[in-house]
């Protein structure tokens, strides 16, 4: 074999690796705006904190981050309070109408936010085997959409103190080597709310639910997976 084949042969084999890690990087980075021609439709998908309980009219952290990331996006929230992850728990998200309109609105990025009901005794203790299917499953149908997307899973929030409704930060804490490990699989985002508001109690005066701040800080954070900026632009 000559000179010349083999290494053409050595760049061909190269490519085959660096070419995935590519896209995979590409997955990883903030959405960049110039690739939409029109607005960037956000879908949030999460519980009660998605919601906005725990934060006044108008202050949920999607809301917030709607203000944050401007007129060329369009961030929709399809949060639900008491939803589940897990199809096995006590209040799956799949089985709620929001889940159908989140897919009938086909976003161009998903944001995922659920797991903290999950970790009430009764779905965590007997069902936490079904949490890595179910996510994979969840996160399936919106690939499933026509045309691409991004997305986003998010760490737990952080739980304070005792927590309340039989919702614990310890079990929380137990997800997230799971989540990360989807990301990884699935070559997706990650956003980090539990280090985010972790230690700052005071943000979360029922121990689950961040207030107005809170949540502006929960809506900081994905703004910078988003945007990649830590505040936007003046």
């Amino acid at each position: 074999m000559s000179r010349m084949m083999r290494r053409l042969i050595c760049v061909a084999i190269s490519m085959a690796f660096v070419l995935p890690v590519s896209v995979w990087s590409q997955n990883l980075l903030p959405v960049k705006v110039a690739d939409y021609k029109g607005a960037i439709k956000v879908a949030c998908v999460g519980d009660s904190i998605t919601q906005g309980a725990g934060a006044d009219a108008g202050q949920s952290w999607p809301d917030q981050l709607g203000r944050l990331l401007g007129d060329k996006w369009v961030v929709k929230n399809f949060g639900i309070s008491g939803t589940t992850l897990m199809n096995s728990g006590d209040s799956p998200y799949q089985k709620q109408n929001a889940f159908n309109e989140a897919k009938a609105f086909n976003p161009d990025v998903v944001v995922i936010a659920l797991g903290t009901n999950d970790t009430k005794p009764q779905n965590w203790v007997n069902f936490k085997k079904d949490f890595e299917a179910d996510y994979k499953n969840l996160i399936q149908q919106f690939m499933d959409l026509p045309g691409k997307r991004r997305f986003f899973i998010c760490r737990p929030p952080y739980i304070a103190k005792d927590g309340g409704w039989a919702i614990s930060d310890i079990n929380s804490i137990e997800e997230i080597p799971v989540i990360d490990k989807i990301a990884k699989d699935l070559k997706i985002g990650v956003i980090d709310l539990h280090a985010a508001l972790k230690g700052k109690d005071e943000l979360i005066p029922d121990n689950v639910h961040p207030n107005n701040d809170g949540a502006k800080l929960v809506a900081l954070t994905v703004f910078k997976a988003l945007a990649g900026q830590t505040q936007p632009a003046k």
